[in-house]
């Protein structure tokens, strides 16, 4: 069960200090002092005044506190962050990705083309920077949510951005760290045509038996080592398979036979979460070993195994694991929301582009999903702020 508690004065100021207190980060790594950026200062006028007040608390019920979900790579879209120009903050965090990315994020996401905005050097940075954006929304419109958040989780790169929010990781770190990931991931991907393939199943589905298959076909086409494996647990009756093109379309191909009900390619460039990304485990490892890791002010959960991070190290530890093992994100939706029989559910807030986690949230847990909310980062309309899935 999430623990269930309340930003504390001191927590909570510690919080924004860590989730915006950092030092721009160029491509190559830190830059010079006399290069260094306040992102602090930038974000002055969104921040949330001076935050709670010191003195004694009651304890608030479950459905006074927030959970934040940060969708991963899949839910882009050409046009995500017009809905957040409006916020100095938000702007602020665009300016400060053109200088570490060394392109104009914004000018790719809001206009693309789509093409470019989906490739996974793109894509990744994109997502991160927009899912911190709307979070900068979210404080403005309602700063409470932030305030009593007592669990954050983030889908596969989401998680990093979940990681910021909890004062974990600095802004420019994080995107200095994304950015190495996602090239690496990018870059491992042009060695072997791979791919992922979304599949909703039933309770005859045979997962293991179809992985199995895929790869004996694989072989018989001269494939060494063919890799073919669950990648995503979504939640109950769908996975997201992951692996080389040729087994994910012997799989479309013969979805009936093992009782698959739909499937669908995602609009990814590579066979990720598998040991088709090795190579990228060990650019990431080294640049999240010069960083100044902290143990997260809220609960953020591990897509490895949805237990929460304990300390800095587990952090380091797991977010490189993560590249390479499957997403346990039905198991993260259970460990978040689970709680006795007659207990209130928190609030929560899908916070990026797309209602992916919020239908997810739906099929794992129906009572927990009616508090559900998203925070736009599409429409430009000022009453655009929330919508229910």
């Amino acid at each position: 069960m999430a623990a269930r508690f309340r930003l504390g004065a001191r927590a909570a100021d510690g919080l924004r200090r860590r989730l915006w207190s950092s030092q721009a980060r160029d491509p190559s790594g830190p830059p010079p002092p006399s290069e260094v950026v306040d992102v602090a200062a930038l974000l002055k006028d969104a921040t949330v005044g001076a935050g709670p007040r010191p003195g004694a608390r009651s304890r608030p019920g479950p459905k006074t506190t927030s959970v934040l979900l940060f969708p991963g790579q899949g839910s882009q879209a050409v046009g995500m962050g017009r809905a957040l120009l409006r916020y100095p903050g938000a702007r602020a965090l665009y300016e400060a990705a053109g200088r570490v990315l060394g392109y104009d994020l914004l000018e790719l996401s809001l206009r693309g083309p789509r093409e470019e905005l989906e490739r996974t050097v793109h894509c990744q940075p994109a997502l991160y920077v927009v899912s911190l954006a709307a979070l900068e929304a979210l404080r403005h419109r309602q700063p409470e949510v932030i305030e009593t958040c007592v669990a954050a989780a983030g889908f596969s790169v989401g998680e990093f951005a979940a990681l910021v929010f909890a004062g974990a990781l600095e802004f420019e770190e994080g995107l200095h760290a994304v950015k190495v990931r996602a090239e690496a991931m990018q870059e491992a991907s042009a060695a072997v045509p791979s791919g992922m393939l979304s599949v909703l199943g039933s309770a005859r589905s045979q997962y293991k038996a179809a992985c199995l298959d895929a790869r004996e076909h694989c072989q018989a086409l001269g494939i060494k080592e063919p890799v073919c494996e669950v990648a995503n647990y979504l939640f109950p009756d769908c996975r997201v398979i992951s692996g080389h093109l040729q087994a994910l379309q012997f799989l479309q191909k013969n979805s009936s036979r093992y009782h698959f009900r739909r499937t669908r390619m995602l609009p990814v460039s590579g066979g990720f979460h598998t040991r088709l990304m090795e190579p990228a485990l060990e650019p990431l490892a080294q640049v999240l070993k010069k960083m100044d890791l902290k143990k997260p002010l809220v609960s953020v959960h591990s897509n490895v195994d949805g237990n929460k991070y304990m300390h800095a190290k587990h952090i380091q530890q797991l977010l490189v694991k993560q590249v390479v093992s499957p997403v346990k994100w039905e198991q993260t939706m259970h460990a978040i929301y689970e709680r006795r029989k007659g207990t209130d559910f928190p609030q929560t807030f899908e916070v990026g582009p797309g209602k992916q986690l919020g239908t997810i949230l739906k099929s794992c847990n129906l009572k927990a999903w009616k508090t559900y909310s998203h925070v736009d980062v599409m429409q430009e309309e000022e009453g655009e702020e929330t919508s229910d899935v």
